[in-house]
């Protein structure tokens, strides 16, 4: 097997299909080429696709003909499988790691048809002490037209901060809650109910330090984060506005549509993503099914770590 990426080439096997990473944005993004996921990897396809992960944050598999069964066990190569969600329990029988993104299901739990939870940049569930390291989103239902996903780069986000920014946000630490600074559901939702008695909130510095690569990324998005920890609210306020503005710039993302065997999966601790909006309150079906993998706890560019205000840590099974 071959292993070529834009800078890199190696062989293993003339005779197998080569494996491809092909770069779709500036800053971000790649699509792979030369793989079928329902098949069983090699241990060189899997470090080529670690490695391309940590590269690229976001990869792009095309024409996938898998199910839960098959999408759960390619996550596994590269972590432990987490439960579908914290609050979720309406996992598919016999797949309690499968989280369905289906709008019927969230016209049900919100009272209005939407396309996701929280249609606000975010990272996943950042309100956990241990967010998920990564996400694998598979295709299954998708308009025609519309439902489209960003995602952008938040190292290129911290390092596109003046050096006087990055050297005051290394020094920030941020409360991380659902909803972020206001949450977009009902306060009588079912929803707004689950958050309420069984609370998740961290505190977690502002910038994270990558577990593998050891880059900085700037570790806030308008989805979770609540609040600069130390600062007065309207200090508070302006910076995550200035953070937010750096975080969701259209130079550092990507844009991908969604086909029917479409799977993309992303580094949860380098990026963040935008669900799509453009479809809200219309007669449309989206069912995409995810898995997440176990995650570190963060930690800052001072080495302390992040701290739990409520929740535990939330884990997965090998």
């Amino acid at each position: 097997m071959s292993v070529t990426t834009e800078t890199r080439s190696t062989t293993q096997d003339s005779t197998a299909p080569q494996l491809r990473f092909i770069p779709v944005a500036g800053h971000i993004g790649a699509d792979v080429d030369g793989l079928d996921l329902s098949q069983t990897l090699t241990t060189t396809q899997a470090d080529a696709i670690r490695e391309a992960l940590h590269r690229y944050k976001v990869l792009f598999f095309h024409d996938q003909q898998i199910g839960h069964a098959e999408q759960i066990a390619f996550s596994r190569y590269f972590g432990d499988v987490t439960p579908s969600h914290p609050y979720d329990d309406e996992a598919p029988e016999g797949f309690p790691e499968i989280l369905a993104v289906d709008s019927r299901k969230y016209a049900k739990r919100f009272g209005r048809r939407k396309y996701s939870y929280d249609n606000k940049w975010h990272t996943d569930v950042t309100a956990l002490i241990n967010p998920p390291a990564a996400t694998i989103l598979r295709a299954h239902i998708v308009p025609e037209q519309g439902g489209d996903t960003h995602w952008t780069n938040l190292v290129a986000a911290y390092e596109g901060l003046p050096a006087p920014l990055r050297r005051l946000a290394d020094e920030l630490r941020a409360e991380h809650r659902f909803g972020g600074r206001k949450a977009q559901w009902a306060q009588d939702s079912d929803y707004a109910t689950k958050t309420k008695e069984n609370p998740l909130i961290t505190e977690h510095p502002v910038v994270r330090v990558h577990p593998v690569t050891g880059e900085r990324a700037l570790f806030v998005t308008p989805g979770f984060t609540a609040k600069i920890i130390g600062v007065s609210p309207t200090q508070s306020d302006r910076l995550l506005d200035l953070f937010f503005e750096e975080v969701t710039k259209p130079a550092y993302t990507v844009r991908f549509r969604w086909r029917p065997g479409s799977v993309a999966f992303w580094d949860n601790r380098a990026t963040a993503h935008l669900a799509p909006t453009d479809l809200d309150d219309q007669d449309v079906t989206r069912v995409l099914y995810r898995t997440t993998l176990e995650g570190d706890i963060p930690v800052g560019p001072d080495g302390r770590t992040s701290t739990s205000i409520a929740g535990a840590e939330f884990r997965g099974q090998a």
